[in-house]
């Protein structure tokens, strides 16, 4: 990638200047946030229901949020059932924003991070894989014929490091590594066929860093207090970035602060 300066990222809510989050889009621009109940989810919500460019945001989520703001429209969206994100499409005339927030890396009923093969489970790992890696690409299926043609819009999906190849030194994390990757690879075949009808379009991954929510409950004690952000932090810092990416940007994989993460 061409080396160019992203805006920088935010490092406390103080910093966060007081203009649009999503300057770079169309005025009265509709946005879907999918995995709205959860933390970066939820803290997207409430960010750009607050932005003046923002014309409707649709909250997906398994259970429906209560819509604090006239802006949200909830639906209620299970992005392993396909009927129930056809659905609740019906109701996007545009999207000029799409961010998919959901992801598995562990759950109260035993799913863990694998710490070596010998963990390896198939339920678990089809788990993964429908959450983390197949979820993103139907909802992708059913919401890009639904961005504009003529006009600059954005598809991202939560990644993570972790699913780089790249960058993996440590092992471990069977699954969600691998499904993370898959995602990875999704993001850059859907950027492809996207750009040659939506020239003006962006597809990326993001990788948010380690957030203060659920999913790296049991993970963040050894994580340096620089470097856990709050869900609110984590939003404003990947709507920064997402506001500064171009098109020559598409299908790739960035992180927290506008750097690019080798697949």
């Amino acid at each position: 990638m061409q080396e160019r300066s992203l805006p920088k990222a935010i490092h406390s809510p103080r910093e966060a200047k007081a203009i649009s989050l999503v300057a770079s889009l169309p005025k009265g621009a509709e946005v879907v946030i999918i995995g709205a109940t959860g933390g970066i989810g939820e803290a997207l919500l409430m960010l750009l229901a607050e932005d003046a460019r923002v014309g409707l945001i649709h909250a997906w989520s398994r259970h429906p949020v209560r819509a604090k703001n006239s802006k949200i429209v909830p639906a209620a969206v299970d992005i392993t059932d396909e009927a129930s994100i056809a659905k609740a499409t019906n109701a996007v005339k545009s999207a000029h924003l799409v961010v998919v927030a959901t992801g598995l890396l562990h759950s109260p009923d035993g799913l863990e991070p694998e710490k070596t093969w010998r963990d390896l489970d198939l339920g678990n790992l089809t788990r993964s894989f429908a959450i983390n890696t197949i979820g993103p690409a139907l909802v992708a299926k059913h919401l890009m014929p639904q961005m504009p043609r003529s006009e600059r819009a954005i598809f991202a999906a939560i990644s993570a490091r972790v699913g780089s190849i790249g960058d993996n030194r440590l092992g471990g994390w069977y699954g969600y590594r691998a499904s993370k990757a898959a995602l990875n690879q999704m993001i850059k075949t859907l950027s492809i066929e996207l750009a040659r009808s939506r020239p003006q379009s962006v597809c990326v991954g993001l990788h948010p860093g380690t957030v203060d929510t659920e999913l790296s409950g049991p993970f963040k004690a050894n994580v340096p207090e620089r470097n856990l952000f709050s869900s609110e932090r984590a939003a404003r810092q990947l709507l920064n970035v997402l506001g500064g990416l171009m098109p020559s940007d598409t299908g790739n994989l960035f992180a927290w602060d506008g750097t690019q993460v080798p697949f």
